[in-house]
């Protein structure tokens, strides 16, 4: 569900390690000038902002920490968006919902070429820390990048390269920037900016918006909202420290954008998915009146799906890890249930016992998901797949109560 979220590289597992365990052990050595054994005076430390790509996964954007010796001009960034299908069970691992990604750390020039050439902006603000700040910050980038510590449980949500940037600023100073962005509202939920990121691949986003149940619904403060690197930046560029200085004391646009931009606010779904419900619907009555074919066609392509994403559906409350697809309301609307519907449909005269009991359990989730939406029982924002789903649901239901086997 989600995708998430942040961009990511992709590199063969045993070279990715090697690489990293080349570059760490290139950065703890005592004899070679740079970030490692620089005063920390010297260094300079700045958060760096991708903007969105193309690719899917790209869509909600990435960051990193950049660390500057300016002393010998050595430029690490520092990021946590690195996945590595080579792993042993990582479809599976990610199906269950229990990636885990790795840390990593690369020359900036390098870093930052990519994404320039894959036309996404680059945004670097400079934070204003305390030497004792900078040297915290430095020792857990350098633990954090020993091999037994790259990898961390991933999460799409709360613990992504966003929130693992901006926890480990926060680290260095001192709780400061947890205690500003709690205290602030966040704007949108989960679901409005996932619809909002996605919406260029507007298929990909309403599965995505299926899925998701009521967590992603819930309101949001300003420090969770900092798992889009773009809110992150955002924040932290209105943000302040105990003395009254703003955190950040410079920002600078390294990369414009060459992309077009998401849009600013999610689209509006409710019209839209309730007009499609009710031209459906009427599609099937009229065939169920003067084209049997077009009937078993249209209604076989609702019921297929609707079978599937409730095997979906239930497959991520009840197996998996994905936390924000459990307790879905959408299960009443789309359920395997609608299987069992194909039979009476294609064969009246050897679905009578479907037929009799099918269309008042049907009726029944209809009515469930709908007392469930009115009453704010569930805080889950699904009114567009009411919308859809009642109107089509309830075609079927008077079709199939109406036909006589011949």
């Amino acid at each position: 569900m989600a995708i998430e979220r942040a961009s990511a590289r992709q590199l063969p597992g045993g070279f990715r390690l090697i690489a990293l365990l080349c570059l760490w052990l290139g950065l703890m050595m005592p004899a070679v000038a740079g970030i490692v054994d620089a005063p920390p005076q010297a260094l300079q430390v700045a958060l760096i902002t991708y903007g969105p790509g193309e690719t899917y996964w790209e869509r909600f954007g990435h960051d990193a920490i950049e660390v500057r010796d300016t002393l010998s001009g050595q430029t690490i960034t520092f990021n946590y968006g690195v996945f590595d299908f080579d792993e042993k069970g990582f479809l599976l691992n990610f199906a269950r919902g229990r990636m885990r990604y790795m840390m990593d750390a690369e020359p900036a020039a390098e870093d930052n070429q990519g994404y320039i050439d894959a036309g996404r902006s680059v945004t670097r603000q400079i934070l204003d820390l305390q030497p004792a700040q900078v040297e915290k910050l430095r020792q857990f980038l350098l633990w954090n990048l020993q091999p037994e510590n790259l990898r961390y449980r991933y999460d799409y949500f709360q613990s992504n390269c966003a929130t693992r940037v901006r926890d480990a600023l926060d680290l260095a100073l001192d709780g400061r920037i947890a205690s500003v962005l709690k205290s602030r509202p966040g704007g949108d939920t989960y679901r409005q900016q996932t619809d909002r990121l996605m919406a260029a691949q507007p298929w990909l986003m309403l599965l995505l918006d299926l899925g998701l149940g009521p967590f992603a619904d819930q309101p949001l403060n300003a420090w969770q909202a900092s798992f889009l690197p773009e809110v992150l930046s955002s924040q932290l560029a209105t943000a302040t420290l105990a003395d009254g200085r703003p955190v950040i004391s410079r920002r600078e646009v390294i990369a414009k954008a060459r992309l077009a931009p998401p849009p600013a606010q999610p689209p509006r779904l409710l019209w839209p998915m309730l007009l499609a419900g009710i031209g459906y619907a009427l599609a099937l009555y009229l065939a169920a009146r003067c084209w049997r074919p077009g009937l078993l066609l249209l209604g076989s392509l609702f019921l297929i799906p609707a079978g599937l994403c409730g095997v979906l559906l239930a497959a991520l409350w009840g197996l998996t890890g994905h936390y924000a697809a459990w307790y879905n309301a959408n299960l009443l609307l789309f359920n395997p249930l609608a299987w069992l519907w194909l039979l009476p449909l294609w064969r009246p005269a050897s679905g009578g016992g479907l037929r009799i009991w099918l269309p008042p359990l049907q009726l029944a989730a209809l009515l469930l998901a709908l007392a469930l939406h009115v009453t704010g029982i569930s805080s889950q924002h699904n009114g567009h797949w009411l919308g859809f789903a009642i109107p089509v649901w309830t075609a079927l239901i008077l079709i199939l109560r109406r036909r006589r086997p011949r």
